[in-house]
């Protein structure tokens, strides 16, 4: 009997802490990083107690909730580094990218260092940037990336892209497609660019 009590036990946690995951990715994704533990907890049907006990902090909550994210937004850019051809590397990268951000917009501002502190996060965008670098320089030294375009470039295209996420839903997929290739034909190596302003500091 006691064994049974603790198997229950055991498998109520687990029932809620999968369900505090379920409601914090819903609700991150449609209305961001700012919806209150409080408001997770209510919505997961959890007392905040149970919510806290499971993750401490928000910073806690956010890195496990985007956990699937943070690994797709890896392969993605490895996906891209690993093309024999630089250039479509690169554009798979904005492509996918895009189009990963048009659907949550929680994890946007995750990964645009809501909470910089994090080792998981500032890990995660220290390699894909490294990895990012090395696929631009390659696709420069192809001739086929503008010379001028700076890694940190990459940055103004996830915050700029963030925007997606508050489209109606049916029209994000094909919002975050034409918004990438847009942006791939402006960093596309042409005699015929004016050169860019200076980068924001």
């Amino acid at each position: 009997m006691v064994d049974q009590l603790h198997q229950f036990l055991r498998s109520d946690a687990k029932d809620n802490r999968d369900r505090i995951l379920e409601v914090a990715r819903e609700v991150f994704a449609t209305d961001g990083l700012g919806v209150s533990m409080r408001e997770v907890a209510r919505r997961a049907d959890v007392g905040p107690a149970t919510l806290y006990r499971r993750f401490p902090t928000k910073k806690d909550l956010v890195v496990e909730a985007f956990m699937d994210e943070f690994h797709r937004c890896r392969e993605i850019v490895r996906a891209g580094f690993d093309d024999s051809d630089p250039w479509r590397g690169f554009c798979h990268v904005l492509t996918e990218l895009s189009e990963l951000q048009s659907q949550n917009q929680g994890f946007t501002e995750a990964f645009l260092a809501e909470y910089p502190d994090v080792v998981d996060i500032r890990s995660h965008r220290t390699e894909m940037l490294g990895a990012f670098a090395d696929l631009a320089r390659r696709a420069k030294a192809q001739g086929a990336l503008r010379a001028d375009f700076a890694v940190t470039d990459l940055i103004l295209f996830v915050t700029a892209n963030r925007g997606l996420a508050t489209s109606p839903p049916e029209n994000r997929v094909a919002a975050a497609r034409r918004f990438s290739a847009l942006m791939i034909d402006a960093m596309r190596s042409s005699p015929t660019h004016q050169t860019l302003p200076r980068h924001p500091a």
